[in-house]
């Protein structure tokens, strides 16, 4: 069975900065994993080269078995990104951009899916007010909706907990849940070491551009991680064993 993600030797650079050095790592299909870092570690620059909204400086990025240099479409269609960005219309209702993006992605019924999507998001009362009058929270449950639509079997987000309140922040732990039951695979990027351990079963931490460890976290000792996270952040990739 082909990996769910498989990048090899990525480097992505902008001008004379280097985001990502040399980036290994594989996923299983169904596994659940924490990307871990300080600002500027790289975490968003991978998810965009591996969402194929970034292409790579060098190595390759393999999803389900296709390339994303020549398959971008067809990877397209099996992947999900929540990012900093929302990638709605500002002057179109949650209703509508939710309507475009189910037909572009050829989801059937697409009127049916789009209200039980927003109603299981709580946007009812918001759903045919333009996206631009909304607040940020509301943006992001927005945002996931359009994230979910088409079922994606790989899913990345990136500091997806930013700005939600409380219900919210609860709405989107159980749908990552209800998502990695379903078999889906996650790739979560946070600041939040207590929801990694909650919600994954492996970590990969990035310093500098670099994989300075990757391995399972142990939710019976959360401390542990938080241990290991902090000695990496400080030392740098080639000072710490990943062990």
């Amino acid at each position: 069975m082909a990996h769910a993600l498989e990048v090899t030797a990525v480097s992505k650079g902008f001008g004379h900065t280097i985001a990502l050095d040399d980036v290994t790592v594989s996923l299983e299909p169904g596994s659940a994993v924490a990307l871990l870092g300080p600002n500027g570690a790289g975490k968003t620059t991978f998810m965009r080269v591996c969402a194929t909204l970034l292409r790579p400086t060098r190595g390759t990025v393999r999803v389900f078995g296709l390339d994303a240099r020549r398959d971008g479409p067809r990877i397209r269609g099996r992947i999900g990104l929540l990012a900093h960005e929302s990638f709605l219309y500002p002057d179109l209702t949650p209703t509508e951009n939710l309507l475009f993006y189910a037909r572009l992605f050829r989801v059937g019924a697409p009127e049916a899916r789009v209200r039980s999507l927003i109603e299981r998001q709580g946007l009812h009362g918001w759903a045919h007010r333009p996206v631009r009058t909304l607040s940020r929270g509301l943006v992001q449950r927005c945002a996931l909706a359009r994230m979910l639509l088409h079922e994606p079997d790989l899913l990345f987000f990136d500091e997806p907990f930013s700005g939600l309140d409380l219900d919210a922040a609860t709405r989107l732990a159980e749908i990552i849940h209800e998502t990695r039951a379903r078999g889906a695979t996650l790739v979560i990027s946070t600041h939040d070491l207590t929801r990694a351990v909650a919600l994954c079963s492996s970590a990969i931490v990035l310093v500098a551009g670099r994989v300075a460890w990757s391995g399972p976290i142990d939710a019976t000792d959360p401390a542990a991680l938080e241990t290991r996270y902090r000695a990496l952040s400080a030392t740098g990739p080639e000072l710490v064993p990943a062990s």
